[in-house]
């Protein structure tokens, strides 16, 4: 099992969704980095649980102890370790189901590999608590890249079938992306935003989930940033977004829209305007060649619905029984609001990465 990513900063997540703690070790940071702690404490205030009538009523504060890598106040170079206890677990609810493999979830497929000795309270290792380690790091790697004025923001761009207007791949701006940052419920139209709460809000009355798409946009990239092929941008994006629990589709620029357009359309026209080359549309989403290009990063991930849900479902046990199973348990009825900044943290990760 693998749970380090990187070379240039290597990060190791660790812990279980009903263990004692969950956390992140981050070996390669800069020595002398001042760390606004305040800002790390907000970006995992986004992701916490708790905190919506549209979340899981599991209340975290995801407060984290800071256990090495610091010395009066800065990185010391050395590997920086912080935990985040779990407080509010309730493993109770999963005593008697858990010889029994919830559909969609990595029960089954956990038991397998790991022979039945994984530990399956909450999803374990496999749960989405384990993203607030992710989010912990990025909100440390976005003050490192905000040094060089990159901003990276996100909206939701759909719940269900309820979407909003994309971003202007051409034009998105700092001011658009930082005032997402602010927002409980990202998106850039209140009243679509509303109609998408709903949605959520109807899905739990009815004991379901729904999932949605997030659209992410990072700004003020260089061009050259990447490589062709094995470590191009999008691949090295696509291994860390499809490490986050519930992801299960991506999309840069057009995405799947190039195979119903022509190269004359599809094509973004090329132009130098004061000194800087850039294109007129943004079709690529910033990246050609798996290099960044200097136009903004776009690109969509694809959330697939809870798959703890109440109503009944046809499943198996582990003596290879069908049963019928409803599952138990505090859930949220919608990922995709709390998975928002978890998409820009691991983005964060990639581009620093990159640099």
């Amino acid at each position: 099992m693998s749970a380090t990513w990187g070379r240039k900063v290597r990060y190791t997540i660790f812990g279980e969704s009903h263990g004692k703690g969950i956390g992140m070790t981050i070996d390669g940071l800069p020595p002398g980095l001042m760390i606004n702690w305040d800002d790390v404490t907000k970006e995992l205030a986004r992701r916490a649980p708790g905190n919506s009538p549209l979340a899981t009523s599991r209340r975290e504060t995801d407060h984290f102890i800071l256990l090495s890598g610091l010395f009066q106040g800065k990185t010391a170079g050395t590997p920086l370790c912080a935990m985040i206890e779990n407080h509010n677990q309730h493993s109770a609810d999963y005593e008697t189901a858990i010889q029994k493999f919830r559909p969609s979830h990595a029960d089954y497929a956990g038991h397998v590999k790991y022979k039945g000795y994984n530990d399956p309270r909450g999803g374990g290792h496999f749960s989405g608590r384990l993203t607030a380690p992710l989010v912990f790091a990025g909100a440390i790697i976005k003050q490192l890249l905000l040094q060089q004025k990159i901003i990276i923001g996100s909206h939701i761009e759909r719940i269900g079938s309820i979407s909003e207007p994309r971003f202007d791949a051409v034009t998105v701006d700092e001011k658009s992306l930082l005032r997402l940052n602010q927002q409980k419920f990202a998106v850039l139209d209140p009243i679509i935003g509303e109609e998408m709460q709903n949605t959520i809000l109807a899905a739990k009355a009815d004991n379901d989930s729904v999932g949605g798409v997030i659209e992410t946009a990072a700004i003020h990239l260089s061009a050259g940033w990447g490589d062709p092929f094995f470590d191009s941008l999008e691949s090295t994006l696509s291994h860390l977004l499809f490490s986050i629990p519930a992801v299960k589709g991506i999309e840069f620029g057009a995405g799947f829209e190039f195979a119903a357009m022509y190269g004359s359309t599809a094509n973004d026209a090329m132009q130098c305007q004061d000194g800087r080359i850039q294109t007129t549309t943004n079709h690529n989403g910033g990246i050609t060649g798996g290099i960044t290009n200097g136009m903004p990063l776009i690109f969509r991930v694809a959330i697939k619905p809870t798959p703890s849900i109440s109503q009944k479902q046809h499943t198996v046990n582990a003596q290879g029984e069908n049963i019928l199973l409803s599952t138990i348990g505090r859930h949220d009825p919608c990922i995709v609001p709390r998975a928002v900044p978890v998409v820009e943290a691991v983005t964060a990760l990639a581009l620093w990465e990159m640099i």
